[in-house]
Order: C-alpha cells, then sequence, then structure tokens
C-alpha cells in the first residue's frame, strides 16, 4: 500500500524556536511505516517574492525560476500539507507570505487557464501558528482567510488550525498541554478531522 505523502512547510525564520517545536511536536508522532514525510524550512530556500507580472494567467508556470520550483513540486505531490509559520501584524510572516503569493500560480492554472488541478484528491490542509502576545480571541483572526485561500488555491481541504498564544512569556517547548495536544495531532494525522485549538 502507498504511504501518505505529508508535505511539513516551516515559515519561522527562528529555527528550533516557537515555530519549529510545534511543528516538530506533530512531525515526531508520525508513524513512518504509512508516512512519508518532507519538511523544508524556508530559510534554508531561495524564494522571491511574486512580482504580478501575470505570466501564470497567459502560459502555465510561473517565469521566475529558484527554490519554489521544489515547493511547486511537492504541492503536487502531498496528500496533507502542514503549513507552521508565526504571526507577525496579526497575520502569517513574510517568508511564508512570498510561498503563499507565488501560488497565484495554481489560482491561473485553474481559473485563467481552465485546467483541473487535483479537484478530485483528497487532500487535507493544516495550519499551525504561535503569535507572542497574551491571548485574545481573534489574534490570528487576519491569518485565517490568507491561509484558507491559499488551500483553496493548491485544492486541499482547510481541516485544522492551531493556534498558541503568548509564546513571549511561556515558551512551545515549556508548555506540556500544548506539546501533548500536538502530539495527538500527528499520532492521528490519517484519521484526524476538522478541528480549531487556540491555546
Amino acid at each position: 500500500m502507498d504511504r501518505t505523502k505529508i508535505l511539513a512547510i516551516m515559515g519561522s525564520p527562528r529555527i528550533n524556536k516557537n515555530t519549529n517545536i510545534a511543528l516538530e511536536s506533530i512531525l515526531n508522532e508520525i508513524k513512518e511505516d504509512n508516512c512519508v514525510v518532507t519538511k523544508y524550512n524556508l530559510m534554508d530556500l531561495n524564494i522571491s517574492h511574486c512580482t504580478g507580472c501575470e505570466y501564470c494567467g497567459i502560459k502555465e508556470g510561473c517565469t521566475q525560476k529558484d527554490d519554489m520550483d521544489i515547493i511547486y513540486n511537492e504541492f503536487d505531490n502531498s496528500d496533507i500539507i502542514i503549513f507552521a509559520a508565526p504571526l507577525y501584524f496579526n497575520s502569517v510572516n513574510s517568508l511564508s507570505k512570498a510561498v503563499i503569493d507565488r501560488c497565484q500560480k495554481y489560482w491561473s492554472l485553474k481559473y485563467s487557464l481552465g485546467e483541473d488541478y487535483k479537484r478530485y484528491d483528497d487532500r487535507k490542509g493544516i495550519f499551525i501558528s504561535v503569535g507572542g502576545a497574551p491571548y485574545t480571541h481573534d489574534q490570528f483572526l487576519g491569518s485565517i482567510p490568507v491561509m484558507d485561500y491559499f488551500f483553496r488555491a493548491v485544492n486541499a481541504d482547510y481541516i485544522g488550525n492551531y493556534f498558541i498564544s503568548n509564546t513571549d512569556k511561556v515558551s512551545v517547548k515549556d508548555n506540556k498541554d500544548v506539546r501533548e495536544e500536538l502530539k495527538d495531532i500527528g499520532r492521528n494525522i490519517l484519521d484526524i478531522k476538522e478541528f480549531h485549538i487556540h491555546k
């Protein structure tokens, strides 16, 4: 039986800090006999911002040739996409947003060029985010529509958010309850249903 392909995107510029620890809490619990996990730290890649050149609205693809080609290939061949990004100014940070903006290619493929893209594939999208400020109910509100449109672009069902507040005071590393919940997501990644958690 083919193993489920999971793509993990780590969008924080700070390696081994809160965003990465949250993501790794999930990934470390995923059973390798059922899944193949591929992880990318965006800080390690050379990905330019979208220039709005409209090339992808005329021809399939992107005129820019950089490490986004690696990510495009992973998007095209993954069953589950886990995107972890810190909250900057109430939305995803610029490293992550650059990748999302470059997914204009997929919107144009479907709506300008009229091509099918993963329309009938059963794909899942999960968003993990951390914010340094104390909890407020709308703290992550600005990031949700960005991620919703991203997952729509790559035709993945946006099934889950896990948001972590107050990480300036309590790190993910020191928050055992949060890490245990994230581990539980990893253990149940193949069967998990819709969830929206904010701690």
